[in-house]
C-alpha cells in the first residue's frame, strides 16, 4: 500500500494538485484550513464530496495546492483532484463516483471573444444609417 496518492483536479482555469494520505479528515488547501480557505459552505461541500460519498472522510488527510479561477472553480477542480486520487487508492469506487458524475472532467471554458465582436457572441448594435 503506497504513502500517499495523488491526483490533478481541473474546472475552468483551476488546476489543483491533491496529495491523499492516511490520517483523521483533516483538509488543508494551500497550507489552510477548509474553513480558512472556502468561506462559503457550498465550497466546502463541493470539496468534500468524493470523501463522503465513498464514506473515507476520516480516514484520509487531505493536502491540495490550488490556482487560478475562482472560489467554486477551485472547490471543484479539488474534488476533482480528490476524486482522482481516491480511484488510485481503491479503483472499486469508480462505479459509484462515476455515478455521482465526479470522476469526468467538466470541460467548459469561456469562449474567445471574436474580432469585429463586442464578446464572444454578442455584436455591435446594427444601424442602417
Amino acid at each position: 500500500m503506497a504513502e500517499s496518492y495523488y491526483g490533478t483536479g481541473k474546472r475552468k482555469t483551476s488546476v489543483a494538485r491533491t496529495w491523499l494520505k492516511p490520517g483523521k479528515g483533516i483538509i488543508t488547501i494551500n497550507n489552510r484550513t477548509i474553513d480558512d480557505y472556502f468561506g462559503r459552505e457550498t465550497a466546502k461541500m463541493v470539496v468534500e464530496q468524493p470523501l463522503v460519498l465513498t464514506d473515507t472522510y476520516d480516514s484520509f488527510d487531505v493536502k491540495a495546492n490550488v490556482s487560478g479561477g475562482g472560489v467554486s472553480g477551485q472547490a471543484a477542480a479539488v474534488r476533482h483532484g480528490i476524486t482522482k486520487a481516491l480511484l488510485q487508492f481503491n479503483p472499486e469506487f469508480r462505479p459509484m463516483l462515476k455515478k455521482a458524475g465526479l470522476i469526468t472532467r467538466d470541460a467548459r471554458v469561456k469562449e474567445r471573444k471574436k474580432y469585429g465582436q463586442k464578446g464572444a457572441r454578442a455584436h455591435f448594435q446594427y444601424s442602417k444609417r
